[in-house]
């Protein structure tokens, strides 16, 4: 029997917090399908997306761990979950989601998962965030800073 793993997450701007994510993801499992969030569901969750879905889907999908990408539902973050109906869902370590609950619902529409929360990468100051937030100070403070 293969073992599906399903992981989610908006993937802008890929970074090293985001490969470890994915190996680790990869572990539980034989097949890792990656849900990738639609722009506005990052929108709605995050930021204003750097790179539009359908980018980031493919550069998602081009990572040796990630067996395939989709891109999730724009309304429903179930809907995805039912169709591809996964054995686990890995989450990481700053996904909001409770554990308990995204299995209750998953039982209640019909796909019986384990929810697994993943640690971070043991040096996490690349996030996406983080990386951002250092260009802007760099340029802020002049060529001298872009060493």
């Amino acid at each position: 029997m293969v073992v599906r793993v399903m992981a989610t997450g908006v993937f802008d701007l890929l970074h090293p917090g985001h490969l470890y994510f994915l190996e680790e993801a990869k572990k539980l499992g034989d097949e890792l399908v990656v849900v990738v969030a639609r722009d506005q569901t990052a929108r709605r969750l995050k930021h204003e997306p750097y790179v539009p879905e359908h980018i980031r889907r493919e550069m998602v999908e081009a990572l040796k761990p990630v067996d395939r990408a989709v891109l999730g539902s724009a309304t429903d973050i179930y809907e995805t979950v039912v169709r591809e109906r996964p054995d686990l869902i890995a989450l990481g370590h700053d996904q909001h989601w409770d554990a308990q609950e995204v299995e209750r619902e998953c039982a209640r529409r019909g796909v019986t998962v384990k929810v697994v929360r993943l640690g971070p990468l043991p040096h996490d100051e690349l996030a996406t965030r983080r990386i951002v937030e250092r260009i802007l100070r760099r340029n802020a403070n002049g060529p001298e800073a872009r060493t």
